[in-house]
């Protein structure tokens, strides 16, 4: 494997807090935001909803709240303690295309959804939220010519940054941004 960049679409949020009191908090503050987008924009009984609450939702909260140690798989960061381990590892950032952030923000606006949705951009991650909670950061990664074959190797090598099978379809998609 040898892309020359990457996609890197993170979950954003800061729940992998040690200490049960702080990880509760964010959790909770994480959580409440989904759940408020999921009442203005679903209807509780949808089968949609109900689907996404217990499987996806549902299980990430209770393996956050419940958890300790090595039992906890759910380790969400932020997208900026993200770029600073993609730039440790040897990745520059690509610069965000501006035409692409407009044309995203004018289907959000046009397509019909609610005025709550948010699409931003910072240091060069396009986020994607609802109100004032980010959810979502993508961004567009290179390796820095000098240290490409090192940096392959550590990915081989180390366990995965993102799992291989993220990574190997979001390859695909990176070169349309980066066009």
């Amino acid at each position: 494997m040898n892309p020359d960049n990457f996609v890197h679409a993170v979950i954003n949020a800061s729940h992998d807090a040690p200490f049960f009191v702080s990880r509760f908090r964010e959790a909770f503050l994480n959580y409440s935001s989904l759940v408020d987008m999921l009442d203005i924009n679903m209807s509780r009984e949808a089968q949609d909803r109900v689907n996404l609450e217990r499987e996806f939702y549902g299980r990430e909260v209770m393996n956050t709240i419940a958890c300790e140690g090595l039992e906890r798989v759910e380790r969400p960061e932020t997208y900026k303690q993200w770029q600073a381990r993609n730039m440790r590892a040897g990745f520059k950032m690509l610069p965000l295309k501006q035409e692409m952030l407009k044309k995203i923000r004018g289907k959000v606006k046009e397509g019909g959804y609610h005025e709550d949705f948010v699409i931003n951009e910072d240091s060069q991650w396009m986020l994607q939220g609802w109100r004032r909670r980010i959810f979502c950061a993508s961004s567009c990664w290179v390796c820095q010519q000098q240290l490409k074959e090192a940096v392959i190797s550590y990915w081989i090598v180390k366990p995965l940054m993102i799992p291989l099978w993220k990574f190997q379809s979001l390859m695909s998609e990176c070169a349309a941004l980066v066009a």
